[in-house]
């Protein structure tokens, strides 16, 4: 019994870790998730604007990119946003700890949400196991 209990203890601290954990990181991740799309919205609306330009056609590309100086620095931001700082991991940091916690959390019978909150699956039987009750064993 008291093994039981002193389980119990443990799922509930480990929930609260982890929701702890994923409600930490959701204010940087609603941050950078500000910042990409900022950043992309300007990129899009300085595109629109330097493809429409008619004089592109007739000078080269560094000409247009110096005529055209918010799409150029939009342009960069993007790629530096991406490339450097990462932002693509950034913005989905939560759903990727999510996700592999429910990885790791199978094992055990047990899965989580996007919060962290602790999710109790049904134990398999003593057949076996779902994905080969249909298998061809024959030889």
């Amino acid at each position: 019994m008291e093994e039981t209990s002193s389980a119990c203890e443990d799922m509930i601290f480990f929930e609260r870790r982890l929701t702890e954990v994923i409600g930490s990181m959701q204010p940087t991740a609603y941050k950078w998730r500000t910042i990409l799309v900022i950043v992309f919205l300007s990129t899009v609306y300085s595109a629109y604007f330097w493809i429409l330009d008619p004089s592109i056609r007739f000078i080269s590309l560094w000409e247009s990119l110096t005529k055209h100086p918010l799409f150029t620095c939009s342009f960069l931001m993007l790629l530096f946003l991406f490339l450097v700082c990462g932002i693509h991991k950034r913005v989905v940091a939560p759903k990727i700890i999510a996700a592999r916690c429910r990885t790791v959390l199978a094992d055990f019978c047990l899965s989580c949400d996007e919060s962290g909150k602790l999710i109790v699956r049904p134990a398999y039987s003593n057949q076996m196991a779902p994905d080969r009750q249909n298998a061809n064993f024959s030889i």
